[in-house]
């Protein structure tokens, strides 16, 4: 048995809305949502994940009930990819793909945050890592039962921990002057 995998199709996505958030530039944002230290406020922020116009209400009413969704979004401003990258916790260069870099073969992220509310035409969220004008191509309800795998071990981010504290990510860089 032989498995052909046809590498000349492409896939092609839309925005499905634009997340609205006070983060301008890379390095104001948190490197994760929940790693806030560094930050200005040193809070999870608040921000609106903003429909395209005429895109279905009827698409995106049900979520309201879920405390967590998963954000697909595109990092807009990634500038392409290496094979491997150096995380901002240390420990040396790492395979990309083992990673939570921006800076991937495609450029898609995942975020789970806090839903705040369902309104008209927007989802008002808490706890991004996203910057403003963030393209989002997809959302998803978080299912604790399904999503949640609390004793799942995290490769070399375990020995980061073990030695650092256990979420010890670096808050946002400062700009070099």
């Amino acid at each position: 048995m032989s498995i052909v995998h046809d590498t000349s199709s492409t896939l092609t996505c839309a925005p499905i809305a634009f997340v609205r958030s006070p983060y301008a530039r890379r390095i104001d944002a948190p490197h994760q949502p929940t790693v806030v230290a560094g930050t200005e406020t040193q809070a999870a922020v608040e921000a609106s994940i903003e429909f395209v116009a005429d895109f279905p209400a009827m698409a995106y009413r049900d979520l309201a009930g879920f405390e967590r969704i998963w954000l697909i979004f595109a990092f807009h401003r990634s500038e392409g990819w290496k094979a491997e990258v150096r995380p901002p916790r240390g420990g040396g260069k790492r395979s990309v793909l083992a990673t939570r870099s921006p800076h991937r073969p495609n450029a898609i992220g995942l975020s789970a945050v806090e839903l705040v509310a369902v309104g008209e035409g927007l989802l008002q969220v808490r706890g991004v890592d996203l910057l403003d004008g963030t393209p989002i191509l997809d959302i998803k309800p978080y299912v604790p039962y399904a999503d949640a795998f609390p004793d799942a071990r995290a490769g070399w981010i375990d020995a980061i921990d073990a030695s650092q504290g256990r979420h010890s990510a670096p808050g946002p860089r400062k700009p070099r002057r």
